[in-house]
């Protein structure tokens, strides 16, 4: 049925208007549910911020993400070897802070340009640590019977593979590339994570109200989803920021061993460089000291902040 036409400066009929979903109501399940998670921020921010550690490890981080973010967008014709115009083996001077490589180049915009590749692999092959490492170790310990068993058979095998191996054997396979690291690191890193999970996992599992939850008709997503899982997320968030800093340092030594990508920069593929440039040999200290300060720096960083969160989840460890 055709709608009737509409006359000659007749209005137009009015159009339905969205309206915003309201707020929950003071009082609703929900209003209470965000209203906890609030005040529990604010009270790990407040327990956080008493942890010196942890505040300095914070401020470094921050320093190095911003660093990194500026280079994304930071000129990189100083990386090419046909664009230096620099002295050979320069010290650190006012015009060249960290001082030159072999080629010329300023290792400062060489570390510069490093810390996004290397802050890119750590973290990217750290939410491949997380999602595998995670998801078994909570199906593991949630079902358990046969499906425990497979997964952790699965989970010791992963526990042995010599990763260095592994890594060639994908280098040969697919090349050597960023993806080729990042895979290599999450697939020998996980099953650490998996372990630790899985142990947490049976614990809240046996809590009374988990029991009482399953007694009342809960089904299992819900009570993974709503009891186990945030029971379990600070220990998996406090175990993510010890894995940043082990993938860094993986990624620093296979860069270092030839591993990594030949074209790109990172901190470990310019320690690869001035080794094989004989920087130990020339004197030339500042070609290896300036990546390896920024490695060292962001791995303590790392480490500080894991400190202080465990402090902060751990009862035990709190009460000391």
């Amino acid at each position: 049925m055709q709608p009737p036409p509409l006359h000659v400066g007749a209005e137009p009929p009015p159009q339905p208007v969205l309206e915003e979903e309201p707020p929950p109501p003071p009082g609703s399940p929900r209003h209470i549910a965000w209203a906890r998670r609030r005040a529990a921020v604010r009270q790990f921010w407040a327990a956080y911020r008493k942890d010196k550690m942890g505040l300095a490890g914070l401020s470094i981080l921050l320093v190095f993400i911003a660093v990194a973010i500026y280079a994304v967008f930071a000129d990189d014709t100083g990386l090419s070897i046909t664009e230096a115009t620099g002295p050979r083996l320069d010290p650190p001077s006012l015009e060249y802070p960290f001082g030159t490589d072999i080629q010329g180049r300023s290792v400062f915009t060489l570390t510069l340009h490093g810390s996004k590749i290397s802050l890119l692999v750590g973290l990217s092959a750290t939410v491949i640590t997380m999602v595998i490492g995670s998801a078994v170790g909570l199906i593991a310990g949630f079902r358990g019977g046969w499906i425990d068993q497979l997964l952790m058979r699965i989970t010791d095998w992963g526990l042995v593979i010599p990763w260095l191996m592994l890594a060639i054997s994908l280098a040969a396979i697919f090349g050597q590339s960023l993806f080729v690291i990042i895979l290599v690191i999450g697939l020998t890193t996980w099953p650490s994570t998996a372990r630790l999970v899985r142990s947490q996992t049976l614990s809240v599992r046996e809590r009374p109200y988990v029991e009482r939850s399953r007694a009342l008709g809960a089904s299992n997503w819900h009570l993974v989803s709503r009891h186990v899982l945030p029971n379990v997320m600070p220990v998996i968030m406090a175990n993510t920021v010890l894995i940043v800093a082990i993938a860094i340092l993986s990624e620093t030594a296979l860069s270092f061993l030839g591993l990594g990508d030949p074209l790109g920069k990172s901190w470990g593929s310019i320690l690869e460089r001035a080794s094989d440039g004989g920087a130990a040999t020339r004197g030339a200290w500042w070609w290896l000291g300036a990546p390896g300060l920024c490695i060292v720096l962001v791995v303590l960083a790392f480490t500080m902040i894991g400190f202080a969160l465990d402090q902060i989840i751990n009862p035990r460890l709190r009460e000391r």
